[in-house]
Formats: structure tokens, C-alpha cells, sequence
């Protein structure tokens, strides 16, 4: 079974609540960086990689896109399966799989920093670690952090009925944080190139500070 979160209306756990915000923005760097500096394929929105892999398949896209679709297809799928053995078979706890997304996404970003990322063999190994670490977070929880069609139309549908539910406005503030975070890094590929990837670290590493602040509390 998935982590089940605490149903609406049952009293909202605001830090519960950041972590999923700080999850989000970190989807949006993550996709941003991988879109701008690795070759327009996405790292965790694998819907818009299948979209990519059909235009490819007709002749459309850009040369080698086919090829690096279907690498972050396969290394989300990895991730994927990954996150459930551990979540589902191993029982580790939350903190400990944020943990391992944080440091896939920091060995990436060490690597773009470093300036080891020189050839389009290089961008794929890069892609396999961003799109691994993109599989196991859309693991990790049970409400979404990197994939947010269903998000956005559970919402305005929500708005047009007018019929807001208790936390509408973290849902809202999941949908804001996806914009920021691709914001903040297509930003850095400007004004910073080598820290562009270290984008999608910063706000991971938050969420894993705060699911440990969690459990110790619940702890004590």
C-alpha cells in the first residue's frame, strides 16, 4: 500500500505541509535544469516525455531526443520501483528515502559544478541520476510532488464549484512552488551555470530536515 496522508478537513499537519511545498520546488528545478542544460526531456514529468517520445517516433523533436526520453523513462521507472521496495518491503522511513533523493540530486550537481559533464554520454549518466531520484520521490508520498495534472484540476475544479476544501491553499501553494523553483533555476543557467543544478538540492534538503524534525517530535 502507499503512505497514507491524513485525509482534509482531519487537522492538517502544517510541517507535513512545507515538506511537500519544498518537495515541489524541488520537481520544478529539477525538470528546469534537466529541460534547459541536458537535452528538452524532463526528469520527473514523465507525461511530457511520452509526449516528447511520440513526436520523436513521427520525426519531430530535436536529434538524440529519442534517446534521452527514453533513458529518463527507464531511470524514473527505476526510481519508482526503488522508492516501493524500500517504502513498501524494507519499511525505511521517509527521512531515510529523502535522504537518498537529496544525495542523487547533490552527486548531479556536484558533477555540473565540477564541470565533469562534457559530452552527451555525460548528460545522459546525469539524467539517470536526476530522473532516479524524480522516481523515488513520487514514491515517497502518497500526494503528489512531481506530477501535478490531477493537482491542478481537483483545484480549479474545486473554484469553479466553489467548494474549497480545508488546505486548498497548500495546494495551491504545491502548484506555486513547482513555478518558483524551474523559475529560480532557469534564472541561475543565467546568472550562475554551475550552480544551476544545485537548485533542486536546496529545497530537497529542507524537506528532509523537516520529515526529521517531524519524526523526533512524534518520537517525543
Amino acid at each position: 500500500m502507499r503512505p497514507s496522508v491524513p485525509a482534509r478537513g482531519a487537522g492538517l499537519d502544517p510541517r507535513g505541509e512545507w515538506s511537500l511545498l519544498l518537495l515541489s520546488a524541488a520537481s520544478g528545478a529539477a525538470d528546469a535544469f534537466v529541460f534547459i542544460c541536458v537535452g528538452q526531456v524532463f526528469a520527473g514529468v514523465m507525461t511530457g516525455n511520452l509526449v516528447l517520445l511520440g513526436a520523436a517516433a513521427a520525426g519531430g523533436g530535436e536529434h538524440g531526443v529519442a534517446l534521452r526520453v527514453i533513458t529518463s523513462l527507464a531511470s524514473y521507472g527505476i526510481g519508482v520501483a526503488c522508492g516501493a521496495w524500500m517504502n513498501e518491503r524494507l519499511r525505511w522511513s521517509l527521512p531515510l528515502m529523502l535522504l537518498i533523493e537529496t544525495a542523487l540530486l547533490a552527486a548531479g550537481a556536484v558533477l555540473w559544478a565540477l564541470g565533469l559533464i562534457t559530452s552527451d554520454g555525460d548528460r545522459l549518466g546525469l539524467l539517470v541520476l536526476l530522473a532516479v531520484a524524480m522516481g523515488i520521490q513520487g514514491r515517497i508520498r502518497a500526494t503528489p510532488t512531481n506530477y501535478f495534472t490531477g493537482t491542478l484540476t481537483a483545484l480549479v475544479g474545486r473554484a469553479a464549484l466553489r467548494s474549497w476544501e480545508e488546505g486548498d491553499h497548500w495546494v495551491a501553494g504545491r502548484l506555486i512552488a513547482v513555478v518558483v523553483g524551474a523559475a529560480v533555476t532557469a534564472l541561475a543557467v543565467r546568472l550562475w551555470p554551475d550552480a544551476a543544478a544545485a537548485v533542486a538540492v536546496v529545497p530537497a534538503a529542507g524537506a528532509l530536515l523537516v520529515e526529521t524534525s517531524c519524526r523526533r517530535r512524534a518520537r517525543d
